[in-house]
């Protein structure tokens, strides 16, 4: 066995903090991701780069905001020319693995039909090769790898390895019980028809009324889930480590509990929408409501808004309480399958030399501000995120730290335990020196870039979040309106502080701290060839 350490880090999908027992919640049962907790350092302030799943992820493999590597929004690849922390790992050594959802190429064929430049008849097009900033931008590769169509297309399809610097994949494409990718074939080995469990048109009879939009009782039974095979796949990588003495990285990526809801088996009915409390934000007082929240209660109001797709709607009370119950379904479920990962580390003799690391890609409103899903909004919800760092060398890191850390730290943090050098252009800290309060974030920076005009807000819009202390400050492109909330005397943040005359020097001085923020995360790299003046 190495004297170097593995990793083993587990990550699920739009995971708020606080749905979990080590992070305060009192009735979601997840007893396995506390445990790491009890072993390890509970990071009580961390956030997102970018409360997407793409651009969240691309900073978690880099290190780097989504300005710097490129991946703003859902849709755009991360480069294949990308340098990421596992080539680095791989470089050095390790063994480097991905079970489950990866996400860093696009999972939908669905073609972009706006927010795109219109070409002018009276000037000639450039070709394709020099159509962007970057010459021949994505003709280094394929980007169709993660795509369902790909896959069903090429049969026996497999992406091109190493695939992002990981060297073994097994992939589980989607979210729900619509999942595609390693996990199709899996299943296909194991059922005869498998699409006819897919879907709400295949759903099994539910014992009471779903409220919830994008729900519904999956006839995939809980052996078959794609939950379950992302846990099994993990076992056996870890069981495999028996006859290699190589160390190992391992990237445990759960879909779940992302929408559409739909737990399988017992989890379905596991809580009660009666027994789920409202969330203490979800009576945001109308008065005090954000002109961008404001819009999107209005569109339910109107019956305009789009419950089926992936952004975030206004919500009823029925609706959010079975939404969380269903939620914690699948959390629970996830929590589950995480023991029998950890009892295989343990069994196997790796715990002692395994670094265990849990985390997601961003949160949910989950009912705060009566409001469902993700939108470039970013209350607490949905850019404060859970993450857990248990090192089982470390018998003096403390149980819990409220210093700001976030995704970024994630990449730096495993290479320096690692003891791997990192590459020019990494952004982030050591968790371990954070948690330590030997090295610290003065702010963190939340980036957002949409597509889509939505809220009252045109295409192309971009948001800006600093975190600093006990306040958030948000910017929005196109406005002339910002956000400012105290988040220690309104942790629900109700009272925007923008415009109250007694708040303006605070504001003036984050203004400039998140304008000399962003200017430290500019670009360092490439290094300079030659001698400047």
């Amino acid at each position: 066995m190495s004297d170097r350490p593995n990793f083993l880090l587990i990550i699920t999908d739009q995971h708020r903090a606080d749905h979990l027992g080590c992070y305060g919640n009192e009735i979601v049962q997840t007893p396995n991701i506390d445990s790491i907790a009890k072993g390890g350092t509970r990071f009580d302030r961390f956030y997102v780069s970018c409360p997407i799943c793409m651009p969240n992820r691309a900073t978690l493999m880099t290190g780097r905001m989504p300005s710097l590597h490129g991946v703003r929004q859902n849709g755009i690849p991360l480069s294949l020319q990308a340098t990421t922390f596992t080539q680095l790992l791989s470089d050095a050594g390790y063994d480097t693995a991905l079970v489950g959802k990866c996400h860093l190429q696009s999972v939908s064929p669905n073609k972009t039909e706006i927010s795109l430049p219109v070409s002018d008849p009276e000037k000639a097009e450039p070709s394709e090769a020099n159509a962007e900033a970057r010459q021949n931008q994505w003709g280094d590769g394929r980007y169709d790898q993660e795509l369902p169509p790909t896959w069903s297309g090429e049969p026996g399809f497999e992406p091109k390895m190493p695939f992002y610097g990981f060297d073994y994949l097994a992939l589980a494409i989607g979210h729900s019980d619509r999942v595609r990718g390693h996990y199709d074939r899996w299943i296909g080995e194991r059922h005869s028809d498998p699409d006819s469990l897919r879907g709400p048109d295949n759903a099994l009879p539910a014992n009471r009324e779903i409220h919830a939009p994008q729900a519904w009782r999956t006839a995939i039974p809980e052996e078959l889930y794609p939950t379950t095979y992302v846990a099994e796949e993990t076992i056996s990588f870890l069981e495999g480590r028996e006859k290699n003495d190589n160390p190992f990285f391992i990237q445990c990526s759960f879909p779940d509990p992302h929408h559409p809801f739909t737990p399988p088996g017992k989890y379905f009915d596991m809580y009660d929408p009666a027994d789920i409390p409202l969330p203490d934000a979800f009576n945001h007082p109308i008065e005090k409501l954000p002109p961008q929240v404001a819009a999107l209660l209005a569109e339910r109001e109107e019956g305009r808004a789009n419950m089926g797709g992936q952004r975030a709607f206004g919500c009823s009370e029925e609706e959010v309480r079975e939404a969380i119950a269903l939620n914690y379904g699948s959390i629970t479920m996830i929590d589950d399958v995480i023991g029998r990962v950890l009892s295989t580390l343990q069994s196997s003799g790796l715990a002692e030399n395994t670094v265990v690391i849990f985390t997601t890609d961003h949160g949910d409103f989950m009912g705060d501000h009566q409001l469902l899903l993700k939108a470039a909004v970013h209350y607490q919800g949905v850019i404060r995120v859970p993450c857990i760092w248990s090192d089982p060398a470390d018998h003096h890191q403390p149980a819990s730290t409220d210093n700001l850390a976030g995704t970024i730290d994630l990449p730096t943090s495993i290479l320096d335990r690692a003891g791997v050098g990192r590459f020019n252009g990494m952004q982030g800290k050591n968790l371990s020196a954070i948690a330590a309060g030997d090295e610290v974030h003065d702010s963190v920076v939340i980036e957002e870039s949409q597509q889509r005009g939505y809220m009252g807000l045109e295409p192309s819009f971009r948001a800006r979040t600093m975190i600093a202390d006990k306040w958030r400050l948000t910017f929005y492109s196109d406005t002339d309106w910002g956000e400012l909330y105290d988040l220690e005397n309104d942790p629900l943040e109700f009272d925007n502080l923008w415009h109250d005359p007694a708040h303006a020097a605070k504001r003036a001085a984050l203004v400039e701290q998140l304008a000399r923020r962003m200017m430290d995360l500019t670009d360092t790299s490439p290094l300079t060839t030659g001698h400047g003046p």
